[in-house]
């Protein structure tokens, strides 16, 4: 069952084994893996304690679970035991729905060459309009789906073709669609996040809303996006961060938006009640994609 302990354990088990998850990463927490598969984070929390139980994971506060090392810590013999049982159930299921020894064969062979999947998806990056952008794109996967990627930009193509999968805006599926003879190029459609949409447009109030990001390549793309969901008649300011300044004009702004790469200057200068931190969804389509290709396989 698919959303059964044993089921995530042996999905995050071989996550583990062919380095999607890398010794020293923080694993999803319980919570945020339990939204994303759509189970219950006790189901979750088993599974982890499980996985830890054989030596592939341990816990640390602040951090939850981490990675611990690659493999199992099983002996060959008792790895072979393990195995034996599983594929015993299986063949006796197998020869319950009529399959001959040949039949059987055939199809553990097929499986076995398609098991070289997993071994090939070990590098995943995301594209974006720069790098500011990827990385909100890449933080919105990493956060619903439990997938992290590393960032490139649009012109980066040849580079994008060196890693096993990339997360592709529509938009630019045309130019990239030619990769897919050896790159799982998985197209991704995302928005705003509402509720940050709701917050701004709740606040009445407001007659200046400010803008700063870490790029200032990145502020007319993030005004174009922001501007059709947004429904405000106030003036909007806009400037990326220069050294470790920020722009003149956030003193005398009721509101500040700002990207995850400005975050650490704005939010040590710029008071809670007067900031919102941009932030993507990704549509629910793009979400399954991602993670039946990641986690169902």
């Amino acid at each position: 069952m698919k959303n059964s302990a044993k089921y995530i354990a042996d999905r995050i088990r071989l996550m583990i084994a062919t380095k999607q998850f890398q010794v020293g990463e923080a694993l999803p927490s319980t919570r945020e893996l339990g939204r994303q598969l759509e189970v219950s984070f006790h189901t979750v929390r088993k599974a982890y304690h499980g996985l830890a139980e054989e030596g592939l994971l341990k816990s640390e506060k602040g951090k939850g679970f981490v990675v611990l090392r690659q493999n199992t810590l099983l002996d060959k013999e008792k790895r072979l035991e393990v195995g034996g049982a599983k594929v015993q159930a299986l063949v006796e299921e197998l020869v319950g729905y009529g399959l001959d020894d040949s039949e059987i064969e055939l199809l553990f062979q097929e499986q076995l060459d398609y098991m070289d999947w997993p071994d090939r998806i070990q590098s995943c990056a995301c594209i974006g309009e720069n790098k500011e952008m990827a990385s909100m794109l890449s933080t919105a996967i990493r956060t619903e789906v439990g997938v992290k990627s590393e960032q490139l930009t649009v012109s980066e193509y040849e580079k994008a073709a060196t890693y096993d999968a990339i997360f592709t805006p529509i938009r630019y599926m045309q130019q990239f669609r030619p990769l897919q003879d050896h790159t799982m190029v998985i197209p991704i459609i995302y928005h705003y996040d509402p509720e940050l949409i709701l917050s701004i447009t709740e606040r009445s109030s407001l007659q200046t809303i400010g803008l700063v990001t870490a790029q200032e390549d990145s502020i007319p793309k993030i005004i174009n996006e922001l501007k059709p969901t947004i429904s405000f008649d106030g003036s909007f300011v806009a400037g990326s961060m220069y050294g470790k300044s920020l722009p003149l004009f956030v003193r005398d702004t009721d509101l500040i938006l700002y990207t995850p790469d400005s975050a650490r200057l704005v939010e040590q200068k710029i008071p809670e009640k007067n900031r919102i931190k941009l932030a993507y969804r990704l549509s629910e389509r793009s979400a399954e994609m991602i993670r039946n290709e990641l986690w169902e396989q």
